[in-house]
């Protein structure tokens, strides 16, 4: 299965950069020298260890091809996102990749992109968009099949538990695909179990902060919390740090599960203050450079590619903490 999905992976990044085509030969924008490619990459912001991550990766990897990468920081703000696409399109960079802050709203400024020539490609999230000639290739993970994950081993540890399973659920910004995917897939594995239920659901907006000061409401506003699921492990850690407050043991009096497994978030689960970690890799720089590299030379590329990750128990943490990149 991983080897499926590996080989699915390159497929996918070498559809990825096919997609982004535009610099020498492939009619694009142009906006880069004639022996390297332009990339402009509108990042969603800097709200969590795995954004800065993702970040460090498309710029090491941008360094590492020879692309003349430039960048900009939305700050969560799809606003902002959109003045740099727009900006981009103005330089005539040869591709465009960005990390959409919400699922919705880009068809117009996607729509600038096209009549400019100019490919784009898709990271970390996706669009809504009907029309999916706006953009070549989308390069990330399966957010549902994260939320399934979560689920699952949920289901599998409640099994010899008596009773109603109270869950609470930080959720992921507003409107988001890595929020409304991993919302989708736990639902859905957890309905195959009556007594787990989502007792109060919130947006903590993937951040540390977020995640502490809804936990916080929680905790006072529902005193029989078994469970929290955060949608990433900057808000569980969150609300690690309000169950601690509280006067209760994470891990043990209310069971932690969230997804990334970043390093902060694999150091509490080794510590057992976490339960279970799905993974979502963020360092999808070198496919995506590889993927420019692809569509420059006027090669086909998936439509989709979809990183190879795992999960991890504590004690599987434990073992691969020390090799953590991020």
């Amino acid at each position: 299965m991983f080897k499926k999905t590996f080989v699915t992976v390159i497929a996918a990044t070498t559809l990825a950069l096919t997609a982004c085509g535009g610099g020498a030969g492939t009619g694009g924008g142009g906006g880069g020298s004639e022996d390297g490619i332009t990339m402009g990459f509108a990042q969603v912001g800097a709200e969590s260890g795995w954004r800065t991550a993702n970040t460090k990766s498309v710029q090491e990897s941008a360094k590492e091809a020879g692309v003349d990468l430039k960048f900009s920081d939305a700050q969560q703000k799809q606003e902002n996102q959109i003045k740099a696409i727009r900006s981009y399109i103005q330089q005539q960079v040869d591709v465009i990749a960005f990390s959409p802050v919400v699922e919705s709203g880009w068809d117009t400024v996607l729509k600038e992109a096209k009549d400019a020539d100019i490919p784009v490609i898709l990271t970390d999230r996706s669009v809504d968009s009907a029309d999916t000639s706006l953009y070549k290739t989308f390069l990330g993970s399966d957010f549902v099949e994260e939320g399934k994950k979560a689920g699952d081993w949920l289901v599998e540890d409640s099994a010899s538990t008596e009773g109603p399973v109270n869950i609470v659920e930080l959720q992921g910004t507003t409107g988001a695909a890595p929020a409304i995917d991993r919302k989708e897939g736990f639902e859905a594995a957890i309905a195959a179990d009556p007594d787990l239920k989502i007792v109060e659901s919130q947006t903590g907006d993937f951040t540390r902060s977020g995640g502490k000061q809804v936990m916080e409401a929680f905790l006072k506003n529902t005193p029989d919390i078994d469970v929290v699921y955060a949608h990433n492990d900057d808000m569980g850690l969150g609300a690690i740090e309000a169950i601690e407050a509280a006067g209760k043991v994470p891990g043990k009096d209310i069971k932690i599960i969230t997804v990334d497994a970043v390093k902060d978030g694999m150091a509490a689960l080794a510590e057992g203050k976490i339960n279970y970690i799905v993974e979502c890799n963020p360092l999808l720089g070198d496919q995506l450079m590889d993927l420019a590299a692809k569509v420059v030379a006027g090669e086909e590329v998936p439509a989709r590619v979809v990183t190879e990750e795992s999960a991890f128990t504590p004690e599987q943490a434990k073992e691969v903490l020390a090799s953590r990149e991020y």
